[in-house]
């Protein structure tokens, strides 16, 4: 017990050492100041701008960001479905897979457009190398870039500044971090013993003399990026589960830290962009805070295991169901935890075994979508939670309410209240049509209290962005593959339009002088009121799901029934 609690400690504290170190980096990437990859990367930047007919001092209004950001992701969403429905006609293709079948191209493509690689299909069977790397593997790169060009752009409009160009932002989103990161943490991968090859699949004669058929491929690269960009797509339907994607302690400490670096460093970044490094911890702390007592609670659930099973062997033992024993109780919890809490959606374990003290943790991360958020635009949900507070204390003192010294009126909390309300339609409405006929749309397992989970998981994984799943749902159909869409589609643009038009207006307002009266948004009891209202807004939205599902489940194991 103390070893697996010991392992999860360490971990926080390389994040916490990283954070501001990282998080300065970005700002200085984005605030175009000097970095140590100038060198090799500002001419390829220039030859990219100058073909694409981009002049990097050209700043964006709100809706010439949004046109932007439609216009490319049309384009590589069209380039990538077609990739992906004449791959029999590709190279690298070692075990000559042939077309899916068009509902899985479809959510597929748009599943990783959106940065959400909800995955209703095993890799391994179904996509060739230069589908897994070519096509899927660029939009790991220009999904995770745009999520973070638009953090960025949000952070920018918020401190008074111009939103920028998505395209600059774009560009130096992936040559200046993505693509660099990724370089070295394949490597790191390798040297750990995940495998990079564009061999097919190896045959081998087991002991019994039959014949047992090893996937593998170009693994490393793919795995790099997916965990470092918030992807969460496995190269096989394991997932990180796998043997070949995640191997061993090593492997998994650093998929972990490219997880939830992006996520982390960004709240510093904030600070640097806001001139405010003591709002920036503060909030970080908030954040740091919940994670912990997600992970305390879902760790707590493993370790003390299923109660039923537990008094049937007369044995107090953890629940080591759906886990890899090379992981254990402690990291799959934790993994679980941080890989909802980043949106990332890669899993080590199967999440449909959690404990409902997991499944509880996790639905609250993908409910809430701030502990830590997605790659960029979660950063953004937090300072949205952060002005509706500033919205609700200011009228409780009868002020004008402000932040960073700007007004905050009636367009930004409308604006901030899309941004919350787009959540939950995306996901209750479909997952109250999916419940309303259980044999021919939900496909669930598990009846009762867990299958409730199961259903609703799916639909907010998708509108979050994250991809994971309580896998013991029957997915791979034409009905989940199409009503998810309208939750990837609605749950990651509609919320990106409203925090880039929230910031532009932000960023033409006039910054008025503080006086005594201001109300500071850098002090303790404040990031304290904020987290009670993101708890209200957040919680009792999703509140009676969180009853009917996890928290029935464990009053029913907890009774013995």
């Amino acid at each position: 017990m103390g070893q697996g609690f010991l392992q999860i400690g360490l971990t926080l504290c390389i994040v916490v050492a990283i954070t501001p170190v990282f998080g300065r980096y970005m700002a200085r990437v984005f605030l175009g100041e000097k970095t140590l990859l100038d060198l090799l990367m500002n001419p390829i930047e220039r030859s990219m701008y100058v073909l694409a007919g981009v002049r990097r001092k050209d700043d964006m209004t709100g809706w010439q960001y949004i046109r932007a950001v439609i216009c490319t992701n049309l384009i590589m969403g069209i380039s990538v479905y077609l990739l992906l429905y004449f791959q029999r006609l590709l190279p690298w293709n070692p075990n000559g897979l042939g077309r899916p079948s068009w509902d899985i191209l479809l959510h597929t493509t748009i599943s990783f457009l959106t940065n959400t690689d909800q995955q209703h299909y095993a890799g391994e069977t179904t996509l060739s190398y230069f589908s897994q790397v070519a096509a899927l593997g660029f939009l790991m790169f220009t999904s995770a870039a745009t999520g973070l060009a638009v953090g960025i752009a949000f952070i920018r409009g918020l401190t008074g500044r111009r939103l920028g160009n998505f395209y600059v932002d774009l560009t130096r989103a992936i040559t200046r971090i993505l693509l660099p990161i990724s370089i070295i943490s394949a490597i790191a991968l390798i040297l750990v013993g995940v495998p990079q090859t564009l061999k097919g699949t190896m045959d081998i004669t087991t002991l019994e003399g039959g014949t047992q058929y090893i996937a593998r491929g170009p693994v490393a690269s793919f795995e790099a990026i997916k965990m470092l960009g918030e992807n969460g797509g496995g190269f096989f339907g394991a997932n990180s589960a796998h043997p070949f994607e995640n191997p061993n302690g090593a492997s998994n400490l650093i998929e972990m830290i490219a997880m939830i670096s992006i996520p982390a460093a960004l709240i510093y970044t904030y600070g640097v962009f806001a001139n405010n490094i003591k709002q920036a911890w503060l909030l970080f702390w908030m954040v740091f805070v919940v994670f912990v007592v997600l992970v305390g609670v879902t760790a707590v659930g493993e370790l003390q295991g299923n109660p039923l099973i537990n008094r049937t062997i007369g044995l107090e033992q953890p629940s080591l169901e759906g886990k890899e024993v090379r992981f254990g109780w402690a990291q799959t919890a934790f993994w679980a935890v941080m890989t909802t809490a980043t949106m990332c959606g890669a899993v080590n374990g199967m999440h449909d075994s959690l404990m409902p003290q997991g499944i509880f943790s996790t639905l609250f991360n993908l409910f809430i979508q701030i502990i830590w958020g997605g790659q960029g635009t979660g950063t953004a949900y937090l300072f949205i939670y952060l002005i509706l507070t500033v919205f609700l204390t200011g009228l409780m003192v009868g002020r004008t309410p402000e932040f960073l010294g700007r007004k905050i009126e009636k367009r930004e909390i409308v604006l901030a209240s899309v941004v919350l309300l787009i959540h939950p339609i995306v996901v209750l409405i479909p997952s109250a049509i999916a419940l309303a006929y259980p044999i021919s749309l939900s496909g669930i397992s598990n009846p009762g209290y867990h299958g409730i989970s199961q259903v609703v998981y799916e639909y907010v994984s998708a509108g979050a962005n994250n991809g994971s799943g309580l896998e013991g749902l029957k997915d791979n159909s034409l009905w989940w593959n199409l009503s998810t869409l309208v939750s990837l589609i609605v749950g990651r643009y509609i919320p990106m339009f409203a925090i880039l038009l929230l910031a532009d207006g932000m960023s033409g307002k006039q910054q008025v002088e503080e006086t005594p009266g201001t109300l500071r948004t850098d002090s303790l009891v404040f990031i304290g009121i904020t987290a009670g209202v993101t708890l209200v807004l957040g919680v009792l939205t999703f509140f009676p799901v969180l009853a009917l599902g996890p928290i029935a489940e464990g009053l029913q194991l907890a009774s013995g029934s």
